[in-house]
């Protein structure tokens, strides 16, 4: 990947795989995963200079996201008028009038993600990703039709469908582990009445959920009747959103500590997007320092970053279920850039990878990995240990995912004012982990007490490709039916009210001729 300057025209993107290159932003969105299998990264990383940050400094958080967004798409892709629509709407979903405030705990920062719709940090990303979907359907794109499919292991299924939902033009199915995320997560999901979302729970992992998405892009015949959309993180979209979080906390820290030459930020990973956009902000130019890959006990990430090992192992099934994970879609998006954006060593690699399930690289590939990520594990009891301490000592609640960062901080000694722990959901959604160390919880925001009480829809699956191509397409062919009924229905009632004011003006020239 190059690096650029200022320029007028928008970023475009290649497939990590080779076989799609140059597409403009767009089309990248719309398409979500490469036809060849591979990832979208952008051709080249738009630069920002120190002298720029600074002039940055006294924004709000959406108009810092809008600058930041700017970099990479200009007016030949979303006017700035637009752009500004869309960042500015987004944003205003959020309880927080800073979006993701930053606060001091414990001797470090916690940056918030978790004010948005869904209590999670993915709202930040797929309130953007639904209303970019939004303008580039009314605009032309797909024939204004998007099916979007997609796979959760708990936050990103709700931030999706709160992102989605009423949305003309387009249907969201989502998919998820039965029995396999919280509670409150899957009530998130399927107290949503609108017509045009549906939950599917799926007889399996989050990664064969996973893998029924990969496999109905990589279906060129039902991908393209379907229009078939991404809103996993596999969508670069959901990536770019994700970097403004990061120039705003490292403005928030650097106004309270001015001596600080860099920021260091540890992060709860499952599918390696939420670190990976801190790692694409440092590309930009952002002074970034130690970037902190933390894992619970589904650990291939840092096997890989210690070992140089990435291989793939059953599911552990743990109290923090968004990051079990073990295969993470984003990390081949690191892996093309290990690889020297070579697109051919990238495919062998991933080629290797599926049939084996292994790859492991050593040597100058991983001292350099080794570089640019430090990693940590937080098991069970070491994640229920932190929540209880961080409650005991400084009265703040972590949920267990927020929870493995911090673990992650005390394990490498990175306790200090220049790291930021990213909270990744609110402690509400896991009660059952959280009282594992706290007995006593405080009241849940009502937001999500009131779930309970709600109606709940969902659907199952067996865990099978065609199966679900199946219940998608009944879906979309339910909708497409009830909205030519609407029509007909809106015609009807047009032409009877025309008629109707035809009968009422004839009788009036009938009567005045009479007269």
């Amino acid at each position: 990947m190059k690096m650029n300057g200022a320029s007028d025209k928008s970023t475009t993107y290649s497939s990590t795989r080779g076989g799609q290159k140059h597409l403009d932003f767009r089309t990248v969105v719309m398409t979500g995963l490469a036809h060849d299998r591979g990832l979208f990264v952008p051709d080249s990383f738009p630069q920002i200079a120190i002298e720029e940050l600074d002039t940055w400094k006294g924004l709000s958080f959406k108009e810092l996201a809008v600058e930041v967004i700017r970099k990479f798409v200009k007016d030949d892709q979303v006017p700035l008028t637009k752009l500004r629509d869309i960042v500015y709407r987004s944003c205003d979903a959020f309880r927080s009038e800073d979006v993701t405030p930053l606060i001091d705990v414990g001797g470090h920062s916690i940056l918030e993600l978790f004010h948005g719709p869904t209590f999670a940090f993915k709202d930040v990303a797929l309130q953007m990703l639904g209303n970019f979907f939004e303008y580039f359907l009314e605009t032309g794109s797909n024939g204004g039709r998007l099916a979007v499919l997609g796979a959760t292991s708990g936050d990103t299924g709700s931030a999706a469908i709160y992102g989605l939902r009423g949305k003309k033009g387009i249907d969201c199915i989502i998919l998820f582990p039965n029995g396999r995320v919280s509670p409150i997560q899957e009530r998130q999901m399927t107290t949503v009445p609108d017509s045009n979302i549906h939950c599917v729970a799926i007889d399996g992992t989050f990664d064969d959920c996973q893998d029924i998405v990969k496999a109905s892009f990589n279906d060129p015949q039902f991908r393209d009747t379907v229009k078939l959309g991404a809103v996993n993180s596999i969508n670069w979209c959901r990536v770019l959103a994700q970097t403004t979080y990061y120039f705003w906390s490292y403005f928030r820290v650097t106004e309270k500590n001015p001596a600080l030459a860099s920021v260091n930020y540890s992060v709860p990973t499952g599918n390696f997007g939420d670190v990976l956009a801190g790692f694409y902000a440092k590309q930009m130019g952002l002074p970034v320092g130690k970037l902190i890959v933390a894992t619970n006990e589904n650990d291939i990430l840092h096997r890989f970053f210690t070992k140089g090992e990435y291989h793939r192992l059953p599911i552990e099934e743990s109290i923090s279920p968004s990051m079990d994970i073990c295969v993470s879609s984003n990390f081949e998006r690191y892996l093309y850039f290990l690889a020297g954006n070579d697109a051919k060593v990238l495919s062998e690699w991933m080629s290797d990878f599926e049939t084996s399930k292994k790859l492991t690289i050593s040597g100058k590939a991983l001292e350099k990995a080794q570089s640019d990520f430090l990693s940590a594990k937080a098991d069970t009891d070491k994640t229920l240990a932190t929540i209880k301490e961080y409650n005991e000592k400084y009265n703040y609640i972590l949920c267990p995912h927020s929870a493995v960062g911090v673990s992650a901080i005390q394990q490498l000694k990175e306790v200090n004012n220049a790291t930021v722990c990213l909270a990744t959901a609110h402690e509400a959604k896991f009660p059952a982990a959280v009282q594992r160390a706290i007995p006593t919880l405080p009241t849940p925001p009502i937001q999500l007490s009131k779930l309970s009480s709600l109606k709940t829809r969902r659907s199952e699956c067996p865990n099978d490709l065609k199966t679900v191509q199946a219940f998608m397409s009944k879906c979309i062919e339910t909708r497409m039916n009830g909205e030519k009924s609407r029509i007909t229905l809106h015609r009807a009632l047009t032409i009877a009210a025309a008629v109707g004011i035809v009968g009422v003006v004839s009788q009036l020239i009938l009567k005045k001729k009479l007269g």
